[in-house]
């Protein structure tokens, strides 16, 4: 469970050094990018390493229901991602569209995964990134969408169908390297 909490803990550490240490990070400049990068393949490393190790207390367990649901709030996080790219109207008129869209994907998981490693990982990374929004809102507050412009309705369809695709990709891959997301 150890390095799952270190995983964990540089995961926070990685992307929290610019709000929590500003200075300290200007100092180190561009490399300050490579840093943080690297970072964040060893944390995500040390959490996946952590989490297949740990010891499982489990508490519940998926049901369809919590599968289906799980599905649900796992797509619409992708579509939150993808329609913070693609800058669709609910990525343009949202203030944290990844974050939210992060905090759902952890909210999903811990819906389905009810035992210890999970709730270190998921619930770990849920605080993340709701702390992660709290200290943007602080240092930036007063923020308002842009103002309406027009956005065509197929880039908002494109961003569904793009959602749809990488969601089903990322379930095939989930389903070959563990849990099946899809199935039983």
């Amino acid at each position: 469970m150890l390095i799952l909490i270190l995983g964990v803990i540089l995961w926070w550490a990685a992307h929290l050094w610019k709000r929590v240490l500003p200075g300290n990070r200007a100092v180190v400049g561009d490399r300050g990018k490579g840093l943080v990068a690297a970072a964040l393949v060893v944390a995500v490393l040390l959490m996946i390493w952590g989490y297949r190790m740990a010891d499982q207390t489990i508490w519940w367990a998926a049901t369809p229901m919590l599968k289906g649901i799980n599905n649900l709030l796992v797509l619409i996080a992708f579509y939150l991602f993808a329609a913070s790219g693609s800058k669709s109207r609910v990525g343009v008129r949202l203030r944290h569209p990844q974050l939210i869209g992060f905090s759902l994907w952890a909210v999903a998981h811990l819906l389905t995964n009810g035992d210890l490693p999970s709730l270190v990982l998921f619930g770990g990374l849920l605080l993340w990134a709701l702390l992660e929004m709290a200290l943007i809102n602080a240092a930036e507050p007063g923020w308002t969408p842009p103002p309406t412009r027009h956005i065509p309705v197929r880039k908002e369809f494109t961003t569904a169908i793009a959602a749809i695709v990488v969601f089903g990709i990322v379930g095939l891959i989930h389903g070959w390297l563990g849990p099946n997301p899809f199935g039983a």
